[in-house]
């Protein structure tokens, strides 16, 4: 259905942009995937492309639902939100760089706070912006990249008159021209027949910047060179074929064995030094952000040496490293088999890194939910695709997360994959469904016992109030321990222990043979002894277990089954 076009660069316009960005991603994610052959042929930049604007996409919506009916947020309110939220969710070299483009950007866009929207010589300044900012953030930059098709959009855009439409118009054809000759500027695209799939990521986005102003989406762009693969949408078989077995092989022979990335706090002094230190550790170096906090990306031999460079220079957090290893672009030397897919795996959200590692030696694919950064969908699927199986068991551990659940299912089993979405609403329930799994019975016999083990147990939580607010139990100020029950707070108190004894007496009274405790890191250290002591004594038969939770949000989780 045709978009209302925007006349201006406003709020309105950066939620609509981000909307049909994500949804352009969406349907180009796995044509992106197949053509991506630098800087490593892991077949992930459409994915990761597609999360990096989701976060984008969710973050301005976040601030769109904040101002409610008070009037909607300024165009600076909206760009802000836009580029915090692909920062915080950029996944991978082309994502990183994505966050870096939608922060130069917002830079312009946000320049005056008091301003209600820009127009096309406003549009103009912020697409250069964005094109210098992202070079910059690239410790080698490389043409025949996404950084050659965002330069070539700022040109050409620079050299457009007319209102938001007419640039955002000329910026699209620009990058249209320069993704096409992208082969020509780099060997390992020429050897493939295909074009740079961040770049073509690039013009996606643009072209969904093109329909936000017009009200038409332009014609899909070629995604592989016109003389080898594909003009207008319209596929030769042999060259994608030629460019899937360039996506099997080395991109670089003896390259990096890991790719690390996390979210660092510290100041530009110390980011300085840690480029210097990272350069000299790998490559694909990209350090974007700015104002306190930065998403470090890099490809390296030494995971930890990475890190600890992280370590050295704030405080780095949601560090993910990811290994090529066994199979992967560096090591198989193409001779290697894919990999066969298993029938059945379990695919769970959790709330902290101990219980991601009890639920990861019981056999299930994790997903790691942190304290108020809860998974998007598009992270839910791709925990799925890594499961790599014919049928998945979904256990999202979080009332919250049913809806995201459900459209993660949605999309997996529009790929093939059959998929059972069991509704946990705490990680105590999928501990329980966990613990009843046999992938040798038949998938709907194991889906209803683990849906009854899971809805057979009954969960609560003790958690620090962060505000005044009315409760079920009374009204609860911002410090005060809340014991919860089923989700409705049951307990108001100002101890944790003693809120969390009467937590657990609440519950046994209804019955139960076994008390499964989760302590977060912040849980006080004698608070399990003493529950568990308190089982002993007062509820004969009762079985209690306790894990170490992690940084997991709730001080303490407790399941009765």
């Amino acid at each position: 259905m045709a978009q209302v076009p925007q006349t201006f660069f406003d709020a309105l316009a950066v939620r609509t942009w981000c909307g049909l960005a994500l949804e352009a991603l969406g349907r180009a994610r796995e044509e992106i995937d197949a053509i991506n052959v630098y800087p490593v042929a892991d077949g992930d930049t459409g994915t990761n492309l597609y999360l990096t604007a989701e976060s984008a996409a969710a973050a301005v919506e976040a601030v769109f639902t904040a101002y409610d009916e008070s009037g909607g947020p300024s165009l600076a309110d909206a760009a802000r939100a836009m580029a915090h939220g692909a920062l915080i969710g950029a996944r991978g070299n082309s994502g990183t760089i994505l966050a870096q483009l939608l922060r130069g950007m917002a830079q312009v866009l946000a320049d005056d706070s008091e301003a209600s929207h820009t127009d096309g010589t406003g549009l103009r300044l912020a697409l250069r912006r964005a094109a210098d900012s992202a070079r910059e953030a690239v410790a080698h930059p490389v043409e025949g990249t996404v950084l050659s098709v965002a330069s070539a959009a700022a040109d050409a855009a620079e050299g457009s008159e007319g209102d938001c439409g007419a640039v955002a118009r000329a910026a699209y054809e620009g990058a249209r021209a320069a993704l096409a000759v992208t082969p020509g500027q780099l060997a390992v695209l020429e050897r493939a027949g295909v074009v740079d799939a961040g770049g073509r990521g690039l013009v996606a986005v643009l072209g969904a910047l093109v329909e936000t102003f017009t009200g038409e989406a332009p014609r899909v762009v070629a995604a592989a060179s016109a003389a080898h693969a594909r003009v207008d949408g319209v596929s030769d078989p042999a060259a994608m074929a030629a460019a899937d077995e360039c996506a099997d092989a080395p991109a670089e022979a003896g390259g990096p064995a890991f790719e690390v990335i996390y979210l660092l706090e510290a100041e530009d002094a110390a980011v300085a030094r840690l480029r210097t230190r990272l350069d000299a550790l790998g490559d694909s170096l990209v350090v974007v952000g700015g104002d306190g906090l930065w998403n470090v990306h890099v490809h390296v031999d030494d995971a930890g040496a990475a890190v600890e460079a992280g370590v050295e220079a704030g405080r780095p957090y949601r560090i993910r490293i990811t290994h090529f290893g066994l199979g992967d672009v560096h090591t198989r030397g193409g001779e290697r088999p894919p990999r066969e897919r298993v029938q059945r795996a379990v695919v769970a959200v959790v709330p902290g890194e101990g219980l991601a590692g009890l639920y990861t030696e019981a056999g299930a694919t994790t997903v790691l939910a942190r304290p108020g950064e809860p998974p998007a969908s598009g992270e839910i699927v791709e925990a799925v695709r890594r499961a790599h199986a014919r049928e998945v068991v979904l256990l999202p551990n979080d009332a919250d997360l049913r809806h995201t659940a459900a459209a993660a299912a949605e999309q997996a089993r529009t790929e093939g994959i059959r998929v059972a979405l069991i509704p946990t609403r705490s990680a105590v329930q999928g501990i329980a469904a966990l613990a009843v799994h046999e992938p040798g019975r038949r998938f709907d016999e194991d889906v209803v016992s683990m849906t009854s083990a899971a809805g057979a147990t009954r969960y609560a939580e003790v958690a620090v109030a962060e505000r005044q607010s009315w409760t079920l139990a009374g009204i609860c100020e911002a410090g005060d321990v809340l014991g919860l029950i089923e989700g409705d707070v049951a307990v108001i108190g100002s101890d944790v222990t003693s809120a969390a004894e009467t937590v657990l007496d609440r519950m046994l009274s209804a019955g139960g043979e076994l008390v499964t405790l989760v302590l977060g890191d912040d849980a006080p250290d004698s608070i399990a002894d003493h529950l568990e002591a308190r089982v002993r004594e007062a509820y004969l038969a009762v079985d209690t277990v306790v894990y170490r939770g992690g940084r997991q949000g709730a001080l303490l989780l407790i399941g009765v089954e």
